[in-house]
């Protein structure tokens, strides 16, 4: 094989790429600070990308993978280097595949560029519904892991993590961590969902709310007394409750908004950002935690629109909106006021900001 696929994994976990491609007619490609950058190596060929696809997929009958395999998702693993989340494909009848870099270990809250206060007095809750949101390849999976890290090496609790697949591995430390991956431990999130709530959990950690029925049975977890963690697709808290909300018919919104402001603890919404310097990533992040006042913002629909104005309002408890931290990260030199307007939904909004000291 004209590709050394371990050491491109290996080269990828050292220099901190968050993604590889392998395509045909392509040299390896990774990204790396949100840029994409070709490796300097011959294009590959359809039986590179074949042998890398297969050797992922883990299936040693070459034509059993070929007729077999046309869509596959999973996890593979390289000692002593980092684990990746795979997404092999077909694409024009050829084999591609995607890699996603998982750091060996999860980071401390701080190590992330997170506001450690704040994350540090969202771990600390007891019960409730809290949410990671943003884009794709914005940070939610990390941080997950560093809450559940935050748990793990802090207080005696047992952790149930569902997962698809299992990305981060922990190692026992204060708590005890039981981590079962959709298809190979259970058959869906919905099933692993129901069996965790008699499996005397403290805390259970959802990969993503993807459907009613999830989105119902975490906040009936909630509800009977646990901690959940899980990611959603969404920007902002506000929009947040809106997609929550979205999962039910219209007859049960009344019903679910009262569960989401007695059960919704707080909600971390990321965006990964460019460097000043150009030689990182930071996270620029909304942080809402529930209030009296945010209760009742969620409970009446023409209040949800005051949200960001309460977080705002709110930083001595650890809150902020995407616009403070974008303002926060500016004065501090981390990024340039190019990248935060760009970032900001209200730009004139931060101008006028940054001009207050």
């Amino acid at each position: 094989m004209a590709i050394n696929f371990n050491q491109i994994l290996t080269f990828a976990a050292q220099q901190k790429v968050s993604d590889l491609h392998f395509q045909p007619g392509s040299p390896p490609v990774l990204r790396r600070r949100g840029e994409l950058i070709p490796v300097k190596h011959p294009p590959l060929t359809d039986e590179d990308t074949a042998y890398v696809a297969q050797h992922l997929v883990g299936m040693p009958d070459a034509e059993q993978f070929r007729r077999e395999v046309k869509d596959w998702d999973g996890t593979f693993a390289l000692p002593n280097v980092g684990r990746f989340r795979v997404n092999v494909f077909r694409q024009r009848g050829k084999f591609s595949a995607v890699l996603r870099v998982i750091p060996l270990q999860p980071l401390g809250f701080d190590a992330l560029g997170l506001p450690v206060p704040a994350m540090e007095r969202i771990a600390r809750l007891q019960r409730g519904l809290v949410l990671v949101t943003g884009a794709t390849g914005n940070g939610k999976s990390t941080t997950i892991a560093s809450l559940i890290h935050s748990i793990n090496t802090t207080r005696r609790a047992h952790i149930v993590t569902i997962e698809d697949p299992i990305e981060f591995l922990f190692e026992n430390h204060a708590s005890l961590i039981s981590q079962r991956e959709v298809g190979s431990d259970t058959e869906s999130f919905k099933t692993a969902l129901r069996a965790a709530l008699r499996q005397d959990p403290d805390v259970i950690m959802v990969g993503e709310l993807r459907d009613h029925e999830t989105v119902d049975i975490c906040l009936k977890a909630a509800e009977t007394g646990h901690l959940v963690l899980s990611t959603i697709h969404t920007q902002d808290a506000a929009r947040t409750v809106g997609r929550l909300l979205g999962y039910f018919p219209p007859e049960e919104h009344a019903s679910v908004r009262q569960r989401l402001a007695e059960n919704l603890m707080a909600v971390i919404s990321l965006r990964l950002l460019a460097s000043k310097s150009g030689t990182a990533q930071v996270p620029a992040c909304e942080i809402m935690m529930v209030t009296r006042s945010i209760e009742e913002c969620i409970k009446h629909a023409e209040r949800t629109d005051d949200i960001p104005t309460f977080i705002a309002r709110s930083r001595e408890m650890g809150m902020q909106t995407l616009n403070q931290s974008l303002v926060d990260l500016v004065r501090d030199e981390r990024i340039t006021l190019e990248t935060a307007k760009m970032a900001s939904s209200k730009p004139e909004e931060l101008e006028r900001d940054l001009m207050v000291e």
